[in-house]
């Protein structure tokens, strides 16, 4: 009997994944529990924009760095950049089994809202190449959530770049729902420009639409540095500013960004109840170090080094509890007030017409990092280009690592064919519950 029982629990531990992380107010709850959670993550881009990889079609990276997030106590990190031509299975797998979340930025640098031409650059291809990195990753449970850029507006002078924001934030969220995915919450990730700041957080989250309504809002924010405080650093005021923001909000980068040591003294007031009824949680800029010399750890080839800066904030981490409860969160889910007196058009643009076929269809397939789409304006998009993947589940992936040597130059472009993520979601339960249901077998051989 005990060795059945074994069997039996055996079983049940390998078909677990994580729940999925949902929304309610402005606040992400445990699907399964109902339980508050908080983001405890990094920003996580081996190799920077000057030598942009895929660090999740890359089984080995993965590998090395999954175990150093464990040992500071992780439970998210976030991607800046994937190629939807690879294979990402193996390594949301591992993720998964350490009980990390991913959120991930689903533009690339080609493929992404240009500031100097906004209008030009939101158009089918573009769609099409963000839709394809849905399909690549909506169907693992461990997606916490997506973005649809990432500081666009970084100064007053770009702001005219929010509606196509908007735009792609509905565009994303009513392909989930065609797609039939689970309800993956979309948001954007704000520079902290202090002029525009409040503006663009409520534009985001203004209007009767509330499919081009923001689910989520990550903040990026640097004024925290060495020996600060809850007020001297302004978090304060960003929470009283924030107040009655109705989508959940968090630090999507953080950590003193002047040279020198960190020692993220900022954690215990990140998860502490002075936020926890406006933020969830929050990044660390950023895990690798790479030009800008942030990094919290060195990398080179298989090895990693942990870095001063690694280990406080493994103490702080590791020091810090979340709030009880519920944080004080707020359970509704009202629109802001649009702004008044800008300058242009705040209307949300329509969906490019030629890109209805992608919401019918599916995306078809990806171009990775080759994806050059910010000129494509002139309504050309055909859609027999992709869709020799539209049924994706009959082609496979390339599990190589796909790497462009700069944000402008185009890598060659990969021969492999792609399969959905749905595809691969289906073999993985499939799998597992071939595997499980041996293993029930197994068990009641010894009763």
């Amino acid at each position: 009997m005990r060795l059945s029982l074994f069997w039996l629990s055996l079983a049940g531990a390998v078909s677990a994944a994580l729940p999925s992380i949902n929304v309610t107010g402005n606040a992400f709850l445990n699907s399964e529990t109902g339980e508050r959670f908080y983001i405890r993550g990094v920003d996580y881009q081996p190799g920077g924009s000057s030598n942009l990889t895929d660090p999740l079609g890359d089984v080995e990276s993965c590998s090395r760095d999954i175990p150093y997030f464990q040992e500071l106590g992780l439970n998210t990190i976030r991607v800046y950049s994937v190629d939807n031509t690879l294979d990402h299975s193996e390594c949301m797998q591992k993720l998964d089994d350490a009980g990390i979340y991913l959120i991930l930025d689903v533009t690339t640098p080609g493929a992404s809202i240009s500031r100097s031409n906004p209008n030009c650059s939101y158009n089918a291809d573009f769609l099409q190449s963000i839709f394809a990195t849905v399909d690549a990753f909506a169907d693992y449970d461990n997606v916490l959530g997506f973005f649809a850029g990432n500081e666009v507006v970084n100064d007053e002078s770009v702001l005219d770049t929010a509606p196509y924001i908007k735009a792609t934030v509905r565009d994303l969220k009513k392909y989930i729902k065609a797609r039939n995915y689970r309800s993956i919450p979309v948001g954007y990730s704000a520079a902290d420009v202090s002029s525009v700041r409040l503006d663009l957080a409520h534009y985001l989250n203004c209007g009767n639409d509330s499919t081009a309504r923001v689910d989520m809002l990550g903040v990026n924010d640097y004024s925290w540095c060495g020996h600060s405080s809850f007020t001297q650093s302004g978090y304060s005021q960003k929470v009283k500013s924030y107040t009655g923001y109705s989508a959940p909000i968090f630090l999507s980068e953080y950590g003193c960004n002047t040279q020198g040591t960190r020692e993220f003294s900022e954690v215990a007031s990140i998860y502490s109840t002075q936020m926890s009824s406006v933020f969830s949680g929050g990044l660390v800029y950023e895990y690798s170090q790479e030009a800008d010399n942030y990094g919290l750890v060195e990398i080179n080839g298989d090895s990693v080094t942990t870095l001063d800066d690694f280990n406080n904030l493994k103490d702080m981490l590791n020091s810090t509890t979340d709030p009880t409860g519920d944080g004080g969160y707020v359970t509704t889910n009202t629109a802001s007030s649009c702004p008044t007196g800008w300058d242009f058009d705040i209307n949300v643009p329509d969906t490019p017409s030629d890109a209805s076929s992608l919401f019918e269809k599916g995306a078809g397939e990806g171009s990775g990092f080759d994806a050059e789409t910010q000129e494509s304006c002139d309504g050309s998009f055909d859609y027999s280009d992709v869709s020799s993947s539209e049924v994706v589940s009959s082609s496979t992936k390339t599990s190589a690592s796909s790497t462009k040597t700069s944000a402008t130059t185009s890598s060659s472009t990969s021969s492999a064919s792609q399969t959905s993520s749905s595809s691969k979601g289906e073999a993985a339960q499939l799998s597992v519950g071939s595997l499980s249901s041996v293993l029930v077998l197994v068990s009641v051989l010894f009763l």
